[in-house]
């Protein structure tokens, strides 16, 4: 039996998503929706969770860059992981559902699946500010702190030192954890309209024009729609 690993403090990290991935989750309507699924993998574009140190207890903050920006998507705790290719005898039901569901964020080289309760609606425009971007700080047991790099006057020149799966500094995690919290204690109109969020009448309904809000009623997760 291989040997346990040891308990730890809960961690945060952030995952790096390409520009052409959010365009498509945002085409499909993922915008406003709560993540109950990442995957994982073995090559730069769809890097290892397990291999970058994340456990269960870890969160997961999503970034992109865009126009020099960095932009934090939305997080996710991790409650399990378990191996792609063990995905179909392992999950329930419900569980396999959401992965089928979330299957956008996956490319072909997925080896890992991260399951966790709904997490905080994704949205693609939440830009870090100059303030809170000058002082991310990533952290590594082996290299210790480090910096963003390529920043010229608030701007972020270039993603590479934020591309891949990196632990953030707790300062950072929590200003990450704050801006999340901020972006969606405002929703405003624009925002529930690039949701694909409309009420009907009826207790807990919801109609949603976009694909990815059709295939979320279809599988019957409405526990994990942000309704504003």
């Amino acid at each position: 039996m291989p040997p346990q690993p040891q308990p730890r403090p809960p961690r945060s990290y952030t995952a790096f998503w390409t520009n052409g991935l959010c365009r498509e989750l945002a085409r499909e309507g993922y915008g406003g929706l709560r993540p109950t699924i990442l995957f994982g993998g073995p090559y730069t574009s769809m890097p290892g969770f397990v291999r970058a140190g994340v456990r269960p207890g870890d969160r997961i903050h999503p970034v992109r860059v865009h126009r020099a920006e960095l932009h934090v998507l939305g997080t996710m705790e991790v409650a399990r992981i378990v191996p792609y290719e063990d995905a179909g005898s392992v999950l329930a039901d419900e569980d396999y559902a959401k992965l089928l569901f979330w299957r956008s964020l996956k490319t072909n080289s997925v080896t890992e699946v991260l399951l966790g309760p709904p997490g905080a609606p994704l949205t693609f425009d939440n830009p870090v500010p100059r303030t809170v971007l000058e002082r991310l700080t990533y952290t590594s047991d082996r290299r210790g702190d480090r910096g963003v790099k390529f920043l010229a006057e608030g701007r972020l020149t270039r993603p590479h030192s934020v591309q891949g799966i990196y632990r953030l500094a707790p300062h950072s995690a929590a200003d990450l954890d704050a801006l999340v919290r901020d972006r969606h204690r405002r929703p405003d109109a624009a925002a529930r309209q690039a949701a694909g969020v409309y009420l009907r009448p009826g207790p807990g309904c919801t109609q949603a024009a976009s694909p990815a809000a059709r295939r979320f009623v279809a599988y019957g997760h409405a526990d994990h729609r942000q309704v504003p």
